[in-house]
């Protein structure tokens, strides 16, 4: 439930801009979430939720750019030290090579890392297509996961 409702939140303030905690729980309860202050202040914290300026002088929650969640952060590093066994680039492309079957995770947490770098990502069962923003991002895709294994 925990994790349905951090997702939740992370897509939440996507799509909204969400000033207050009250405003964040009353998105969550519309959205099926049952939720107090409290417990949406802890999730604010795990997450690591940050303000930031909007051009209207107001501020709202955001995902700190390139940083994932700590648990997703964490599960990230775990699956791509267990499962990945190959990665390679080609022009704006990286291709992920996994044991079968995992393809799919490495993809949705790879989605969820935000990085500047990544434009999207396709899984099937063993092979990820990741698509670097430019030729010139994959560099950096391919240091950040490098820096996973390590």
């Amino acid at each position: 439930m925990k994790n349905r409702r951090q997702k939740k939140i992370v897509e939440i303030i996507g799509r909204a801009a969400i000033r207050t905690q009250g405003e964040l729980a009353k998105a969550l309860k519309w959205e099926g979430f049952d939720v107090t202050q409290a417990t949406v202040s802890r999730d604010i914290k795990e997450l690591r939720l940050v303000k930031l300026a909007r051009g209207d002088n107001n501020y709202a929650y955001s995902m700190p750019k390139g940083q994932l969640p700590a648990q997703d952060e964490s599960r990230l590093r775990r699956i791509f030290r267990e499962a990945v066994l190959q990665v390679d680039s080609s022009d704006n492309i990286v291709v992920i090579h996994t044991l079968p079957g995992n393809a799919n995770s490495v993809c949705s947490l790879l989605d969820s890392a935000n990085w500047e770098e990544f434009l999207g990502a396709v899984a099937g069962d063993d092979t990820i297509l990741v698509v670097a923003k430019t030729r010139e991002h994959v560099a950096g895709l391919l240091q950040k996961m490098q820096s996973l294994t390590e």
